[in-house]
């Protein structure tokens, strides 16, 4: 069916239809098992007062008695004998009784209603006759009353049904033809409330990631085209340069930042995969930060002088890719090294919460804007450009930080320290 209301409607109308079904055979079993002994006790009664009346004061007495009955029901009773003669008038009414061996009967007879009760000892017919007929007009208002009761049913299927899912189909299209800031927006609280609210979350989550990714692609063709640009230019001044020493120098070097970068931009790459694919193993993390730690104080002392001091020791462990966590805490650790003062220290301090493992780096160089810290995490941000020109840094460093300490449940925040940048690393732990 291409229709949902219509099909809502139809089924409405079904039960409906069936609901009028057992409400007649309910009905017709009550009549017949309940209502119908009462009526043939009345009718045993009333002939048992008509025989009565005709055998102590003959034909006048019943007449005067059924002459009350037909006042009081409004409608005309007899009284025969066993071979359907009418024992006031004398007329032959055998017609409006039941075939042998009925007792009695309750039904239509030319086109009048009909009831008939026999005596015990088959002597006496007694006979009502309605000679009214039901307007057929009397129940059109009841009828008129099913089908808006009907319609009514049919519309609130639409408004609370079919339209809502009209509006996630028309949303759902909207965003499949390339519109990614369409949203159903449903505020209703049962299953087609939470089909809407899944697909917001799935669209939000669709358009996040597809900005970024166009985003990164942007970024990548404006990362790659200047290094790109000088190894061209370097590659032709080694055809004509008196010194190819220093031009093949200059090769190597932007060969060794395309390297780079290609690396950098594969290892996030290589986050943003399949969660399952990835190593979920008990990490101590406690480990993981002292050997990161061993491994950057050689590079912090020959190229900044600086000493990394740290405070504190971990002890818990974190269930998770202890690769990935190593990296984050040294693309941080590496950070704080390259816009470390000469000579100055790199604090490093550590602590155990009750359910958080926490890690802090903090250098004593300039710090950020405080209008950019939220941006620091980004790919490719960089506060000034020129600085990856001379420390070799692609801003991919603290984006691959961040989304190595999400992946693991964690939170990564950047503060100004005044003087330096302070990062703050929280991990949950395994539960004791």
């Amino acid at each position: 069916m291409r229709s949902l209301y219509v099909g809502i409607l139809l089924s409405v109308v079904g039960t409906l239809a069936l609901a009028l079904v057992v409400f007649v055979d309910i009905s017709d079993r009550v009549q017949r098992q309940y209502l119908y002994p009462v009526f043939e006790a009345m009718d045993q009664l009333e002939l048992e007062s008509a025989r009565s009346a005709w055998e102590s004061g003959g034909r006048a007495a019943l007449q005067s008695y059924l002459d009350h009955l037909n006042q009081v029901f409004g409608s005309s009773h007899f009284f025969l004998d066993s071979h359907g003669a009418d024992l006031v008038s004398g007329e032959q009414r055998g017609a409006l009784l039941p075939p042998a061996p009925s007792a009695g009967s309750r039904d239509w007879v030319n086109g009048k209603y009909v009831v008939t009760h026999r005596s015990p000892n088959g002597g006496y017919w007694f006979v009502a006759v309605d000679q009214r007929h039901p307007d057929r007009w009397t129940f059109f208002p009841y009828y008129l009353l099913v089908i808006g009761v009907t319609g009514m049913l049919g519309w609130l299927a639409a408004s609370f049904i079919v339209s809502p899912v009209r509006k996630v189909t028309a949303t759902v299209d909207r965003f499949g033809k390339g519109d990614l800031s369409a949203r159903a927006n449903m505020k209703r609280n049962d299953e087609i409330g939470e089909l809407a609210r899944s697909f917001d979350g799935m669209a939000e989550r669709l358009e996040t990631l597809l900005l970024s990714e166009r985003r990164l692609l942007q970024d990548i063709s404006h990362e790659l085209r200047s290094p790109l640009t000088r190894l061209k230019l370097a590659i032709r001044l080694t055809r004509t340069a008196p010194d190819p020493k220093t031009a093949l120098d200059r090769v190597d070097r932007e060969t060794n930042r395309i390297t780079a970068l290609v690396s950098e931009i594969i290892e996030m790459t290589r986050m943003e995969g399949d969660p399952l694919s990835r190593s979920a193993e008990s990490v101590h993390i406690g480990q993981v930060v002292k050997e990161t730690v061993d491994d950057c104080r050689i590079e912090a002392q020959l190229f900044r002088r600086c000493s990394i001091r740290v405070r504190g020791e971990l002890s818990g462990e974190v269930v998770g890719d202890g690769e990935l966590l190593r990296r984050a805490f040294e693309n941080v650790l590496r950070n704080a090294i390259r816009y470390s003062p000469e000579g100055a220290n790199i604090d490093v301090a550590v602590d155990d919460h009750s359910t958080m493992a926490n890690l802090m780096v903090r250098d004593y160089g300039p710090g950020v804007p405080a209008e950019l810290l939220n941006q620091i995490f980004e790919p490719f941000f960089r506060v000034e450009e020129a600085r990856a020109e001379d420390t070799g840094g692609v801003g991919l460093g603290l984006s691959i930080a961040k989304r190595a300490v999400r992946l693991h449940r964690g939170t990564i925040v950047a503060e100004n320290a005044s003087p330096g940048l302070r990062v703050q690393i929280s991990l949950p732990k395994v539960a004791g």
